[in-house]
């Protein structure tokens, strides 16, 4: 049973915290200047937020299909689970772009050479896309945990 909360708490404190890393994301690109100032900034909160990424996926992989939680065929079967599972996957194809000129910046950033900042304002609005649907991922969840189903 403890490992059972230790791993529900450990997911939504990471939705949390991927949130806040997401959104401190956007702000940073918001404030990057175009001789590059501020890209550190942006750099900081996108590691952050890849981790949380990371223990996001580790914890509701072992949730939904490691046994811990109400079982896989509960979660393949609950239309909740498949509109999480989508915001998800739109999150992760937002995704592309910033990473791949993230990518670029920090190989530009160690050879020190100037960055490519004009589509800073785009990825903030990525950003903010993606935070959006983190959330309606969390109203998903909990409609999830109480077997809402429709129809």
């Amino acid at each position: 049973m403890a490992v059972h909360w230790l791993l529900a708490a450990v997911h939504l404190l990471a939705y949390a915290l991927a949130l806040w890393a997401v959104l401190a994301r956007a702000t940073a690109f918001r404030r990057v200047t175009a001789d590059g100032s501020g890209a550190r900034n942006v750099l900081l909160a996108d590691n952050f937020w890849g981790v949380m990424a990371i223990i996001l996926l580790l914890t509701g992989g072992l949730r939904a299909f490691g046994g811990y939680e109400k079982g896989t065929d509960y979660y393949l079967h609950q239309p909740l689970f498949h509109q999480k599972m989508s915001m998800f996957i739109i999150i992760l194809l937002l995704e592309i772009a910033p990473m791949l000129a993230l990518i670029k910046w920090r190989i530009a950033l160690g050879r020190q050479a100037p960055i490519d900042v004009r589509r800073t304002a785009l990825f903030a609005r990525i950003c903010h896309v993606e935070a959006l649907l983190m959330v309606l991922m969390v109203v998903a969840a909990t409609g999830m945990a109480r077997a809402v189903t429709f129809g």
